[in-house]
Protein backbone atom coordinates (compact mmCIF):
# COMPACT_ATOMS: atom_id res chain seq x y z
CA UNK A 1 0.00 0.00 0.00
CA UNK A 2 1.22 3.47 -0.68
CA UNK A 3 1.61 5.83 2.53
CA UNK A 4 -0.61 7.58 3.47
CA UNK A 5 0.86 11.79 3.49
CA UNK A 6 -2.72 13.66 3.95
CA UNK A 7 -4.43 12.54 6.72
CA UNK A 8 -3.39 15.66 9.16
CA UNK A 9 -3.19 18.04 5.98
CA UNK A 10 -5.57 20.57 6.16
CA UNK A 11 -8.45 18.67 7.46
CA UNK A 12 -10.60 18.34 9.95
CA UNK A 13 -8.01 16.59 11.55
CA UNK A 14 -5.44 18.96 11.47
CA UNK A 15 -7.86 21.97 12.75
CA UNK A 16 -7.47 23.97 15.55
CA UNK A 17 -11.14 22.79 17.17
CA UNK A 18 -10.06 19.02 16.70
CA UNK A 19 -6.79 19.07 18.39
CA UNK A 20 -8.18 20.94 20.92
CA UNK A 21 -11.19 19.01 21.56
CA UNK A 22 -8.90 15.67 21.20
CA UNK A 23 -6.94 16.82 23.57
CA UNK A 24 -9.35 17.61 26.25
CA UNK A 25 -10.62 14.16 25.64
CA UNK A 26 -6.95 13.19 26.21
CA UNK A 27 -7.27 15.20 29.80
CA UNK A 28 -10.20 13.34 31.34
CA UNK A 29 -7.96 9.99 30.24
CA UNK A 30 -4.20 10.79 31.48
CA UNK A 31 -3.54 12.61 33.76
CA UNK A 32 -0.96 15.40 31.48
CA UNK A 33 1.77 16.57 34.02
CA UNK A 34 4.77 18.09 33.78
CA UNK A 35 6.80 14.90 34.05
CA UNK A 36 4.78 12.57 31.65
CA UNK A 37 7.02 11.28 28.70
CA UNK A 38 4.93 10.90 25.34
CA UNK A 39 5.26 8.60 22.11
CA UNK A 40 2.96 9.18 19.44
CA UNK A 41 3.29 6.14 17.29
CA UNK A 42 2.11 7.10 13.54
CA UNK A 43 2.25 10.99 14.58
CA UNK A 44 1.61 12.55 11.32
CA UNK A 45 2.72 16.50 11.23
CA UNK A 46 2.91 15.89 14.80
CA UNK A 47 -0.24 18.28 15.88
CA UNK A 48 -1.72 16.16 18.70
CA UNK A 49 1.74 15.96 20.85
CA UNK A 50 2.84 19.49 19.63
CA UNK A 51 -0.18 21.44 20.90
CA UNK A 52 -0.02 19.20 24.07
CA UNK A 53 3.28 20.16 24.88
CA UNK A 54 2.52 23.95 23.96
CA UNK A 55 -0.01 23.85 27.10
CA UNK A 56 1.90 21.77 29.22
CA UNK A 57 5.35 22.15 28.63
CA UNK A 58 6.53 18.56 29.12
CA UNK A 59 10.28 18.04 31.16
CA UNK A 60 10.49 15.76 28.04
CA UNK A 61 9.87 16.96 24.71
CA UNK A 62 7.19 14.19 23.23
CA UNK A 63 8.46 11.81 20.40
CA UNK A 64 6.80 11.00 17.82
CA UNK A 65 7.54 8.63 14.95
CA UNK A 66 6.04 7.74 11.28
CA UNK A 67 7.45 6.06 8.54
CA UNK A 68 6.90 9.27 6.59
CA UNK A 69 8.62 12.55 6.51
CA UNK A 70 6.12 15.80 5.41
CA UNK A 71 7.63 18.57 5.50
CA UNK A 72 5.74 20.73 7.93
CA UNK A 73 6.29 18.69 11.09
CA UNK A 74 6.33 20.74 13.97
CA UNK A 75 9.17 21.71 15.38
CA UNK A 76 8.61 21.82 19.44
CA UNK A 77 8.78 17.83 19.13
CA UNK A 78 11.56 15.09 18.77
CA UNK A 79 10.56 13.31 15.66
CA UNK A 80 11.85 10.05 13.93
CA UNK A 81 11.03 8.44 10.48
CA UNK A 82 11.37 4.95 11.77
CA UNK A 83 9.01 1.78 12.10
CA UNK A 84 7.36 1.92 15.11
CA UNK A 85 8.93 -2.03 16.31
CA UNK A 86 12.72 -0.40 15.61
CA UNK A 87 12.13 2.19 17.83
CA UNK A 88 10.42 0.34 20.73
CA UNK A 89 13.26 -1.62 20.54
CA UNK A 90 15.88 1.05 22.00
CA UNK A 91 14.15 0.46 25.53
CA UNK A 92 12.91 3.59 25.81
CA UNK A 93 10.40 4.40 27.93
CA UNK A 94 7.23 6.29 28.26
CA UNK A 95 4.30 7.48 30.61
CA UNK A 96 1.45 7.40 27.39
CA UNK A 97 1.53 5.61 23.96
CA UNK A 98 -0.74 6.93 21.52
CA UNK A 99 -1.02 4.96 18.57
CA UNK A 100 -4.12 7.10 16.54
CA UNK A 101 -5.76 5.59 13.29
CA UNK A 102 -2.78 3.56 12.77
CA UNK A 103 -3.30 -0.01 13.84
CA UNK A 104 -4.84 -0.83 9.78
CA UNK A 105 -1.34 -0.70 8.32
CA UNK A 106 -0.41 -3.36 10.89
CA UNK A 107 -0.75 -7.26 9.59
CA UNK A 108 -1.77 -9.32 12.74
CA UNK A 109 1.59 -10.63 13.66
CA UNK A 110 3.60 -7.48 13.27
CA UNK A 111 0.18 -5.88 15.67
CA UNK A 112 1.09 -8.45 18.19
CA UNK A 113 4.83 -7.60 18.01
CA UNK A 114 3.72 -4.13 18.44
CA UNK A 115 1.61 -4.72 21.34
CA UNK A 116 4.13 -6.68 23.35
CA UNK A 117 6.88 -3.80 22.62
CA UNK A 118 4.93 -1.28 23.80
CA UNK A 119 4.29 -2.88 26.94
CA UNK A 120 7.45 -3.02 27.97
CA UNK A 121 8.08 0.55 27.22
CA UNK A 122 5.70 1.50 29.69
CA UNK A 123 6.92 3.39 32.57
CA UNK A 124 4.56 1.59 35.98
CA UNK A 125 0.84 2.72 35.84
CA UNK A 126 1.93 4.13 32.27
CA UNK A 127 -0.69 3.72 29.52
CA UNK A 128 -1.49 2.77 25.73
CA UNK A 129 -4.11 4.35 24.01
CA UNK A 130 -5.42 3.10 20.75
CA UNK A 131 -7.20 5.27 18.25
CA UNK A 132 -9.32 3.88 15.60
CA UNK A 133 -12.40 4.58 13.35
CA UNK A 134 -15.83 3.42 14.59
CA UNK A 135 -16.67 0.60 12.83
CA UNK A 136 -20.32 0.39 13.08
CA UNK A 137 -22.34 3.06 11.13
CA UNK A 138 -19.55 5.04 10.53
CA UNK A 139 -20.67 8.49 8.86
CA UNK A 140 -17.07 9.29 7.07
CA UNK A 141 -18.73 10.76 3.64
CA UNK A 142 -18.19 8.79 0.47
CA UNK A 143 -19.18 7.68 -2.88
CA UNK A 144 -19.71 4.04 -3.80
CA UNK A 145 -16.21 2.77 -4.35
CA UNK A 146 -14.59 4.64 -1.03
CA UNK A 147 -17.58 3.06 0.48
CA UNK A 148 -16.98 -0.43 -0.38
CA UNK A 149 -13.17 -0.15 -0.04
CA UNK A 150 -13.62 1.41 3.65
CA UNK A 151 -16.19 -1.19 4.37
CA UNK A 152 -13.42 -3.53 3.71
CA UNK A 153 -10.67 -2.12 5.83
CA UNK A 154 -13.15 -1.75 8.68
CA UNK A 155 -14.57 -5.41 8.49
CA UNK A 156 -10.38 -5.99 8.89
CA UNK A 157 -10.07 -3.75 11.71
CA UNK A 158 -12.38 -5.50 14.10
CA UNK A 159 -9.94 -8.68 13.58
CA UNK A 160 -7.52 -6.21 14.89
CA UNK A 161 -9.51 -4.97 17.62
CA UNK A 162 -9.82 -8.87 18.73
CA UNK A 163 -6.19 -9.24 18.76
CA UNK A 164 -5.42 -6.23 20.95
CA UNK A 165 -8.49 -7.01 23.70
CA UNK A 166 -6.59 -10.78 23.49
CA UNK A 167 -3.30 -8.97 23.93
CA UNK A 168 -3.81 -6.20 26.31
CA UNK A 169 -6.31 -8.13 28.18
CA UNK A 170 -7.36 -5.54 31.34
CA UNK A 171 -8.63 -2.55 28.78
CA UNK A 172 -11.73 0.14 28.77
CA UNK A 173 -13.73 1.01 25.58
CA UNK A 174 -15.30 4.83 24.98
CA UNK A 175 -15.46 7.06 21.79
CA UNK A 176 -14.14 10.25 21.06
CA UNK A 177 -16.80 12.33 18.87
CA UNK A 178 -16.31 15.32 16.90
CA UNK A 179 -19.19 17.12 14.52
CA UNK A 180 -17.30 18.31 11.86
CA UNK A 181 -19.11 21.12 9.35
CA UNK A 182 -17.11 21.18 6.37
CA UNK A 183 -17.53 22.76 2.96
CA UNK A 184 -18.27 20.29 0.21
CA UNK A 185 -15.44 22.17 -1.87
CA UNK A 186 -12.99 21.55 1.03
CA UNK A 187 -13.48 17.67 0.98
CA UNK A 188 -13.25 17.09 -2.16
CA UNK A 189 -10.52 18.86 -2.00
CA UNK A 190 -9.53 15.88 0.84
CA UNK A 191 -10.71 13.29 -1.34
CA UNK A 192 -8.68 14.28 -4.43
CA UNK A 193 -5.57 14.59 -1.90
CA UNK A 194 -6.61 10.90 -0.51
CA UNK A 195 -6.49 11.66 2.97
CA UNK A 196 -7.60 8.75 4.25
CA UNK A 197 -6.18 4.79 3.50
CA UNK A 198 -9.26 3.58 1.83
CA UNK A 199 -8.23 6.26 -1.60
CA UNK A 200 -4.56 5.49 -1.62
CA UNK A 201 -4.99 2.63 -4.43
CA UNK A 202 -7.38 4.35 -6.02
CA UNK A 203 -6.76 5.78 -9.79
CA UNK A 204 -7.07 9.15 -10.98
CA UNK A 205 -10.25 8.37 -13.28
CA UNK A 206 -11.61 6.41 -9.90
CA UNK A 207 -11.20 9.38 -8.10
CA UNK A 208 -12.76 12.12 -10.73
CA UNK A 209 -15.56 9.69 -10.89
CA UNK A 210 -16.14 9.52 -6.95
CA UNK A 211 -15.96 13.50 -6.97
CA UNK A 212 -18.72 13.61 -9.51
CA UNK A 213 -20.65 11.28 -6.75
CA UNK A 214 -19.80 13.28 -3.86
CA UNK A 215 -20.89 16.86 -5.85
CA UNK A 216 -24.60 15.55 -6.57
CA UNK A 217 -24.51 13.19 -3.32
CA UNK A 218 -23.56 16.06 -0.47
CA UNK A 219 -24.90 19.58 0.00
CA UNK A 220 -22.64 22.95 0.18
CA UNK A 221 -21.84 22.00 3.60
CA UNK A 222 -21.18 18.20 5.19
CA UNK A 223 -22.07 17.94 8.84
CA UNK A 224 -21.39 14.69 10.61
CA UNK A 225 -20.14 12.92 13.61
CA UNK A 226 -16.27 11.57 13.23
CA UNK A 227 -16.78 8.90 15.88
CA UNK A 228 -12.90 7.13 17.08
CA UNK A 229 -13.12 4.05 19.25
CA UNK A 230 -10.80 4.50 22.15
CA UNK A 231 -9.02 1.47 23.34
CA UNK A 232 -7.49 2.14 26.46
CA UNK A 233 -4.38 0.03 28.39
CA UNK A 234 -2.93 1.26 31.87
CA UNK A 235 -0.02 -1.28 32.91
Amino acid sequence: MKKLKNWDNKTWLSSKSYISQFNKFLKSRVNLQKNLKILDIGCGRANIISSLHKKYKFKSKPVGIDIVRNKDIKKNIIFKKIEASKYLKKNQNYDLILIKQTIHFFKKKKLNSLLNLAKKSLNPKGKILIFSLKTKHNKIPCFKKMKQNLQKSLKRDEVLFKIIKKNLKKISYTNFNFKVNISKQKYVNMIRDKYISCLLNMSNKEIKFGISEIKSKYKNQIKFTDTLKCICYRK
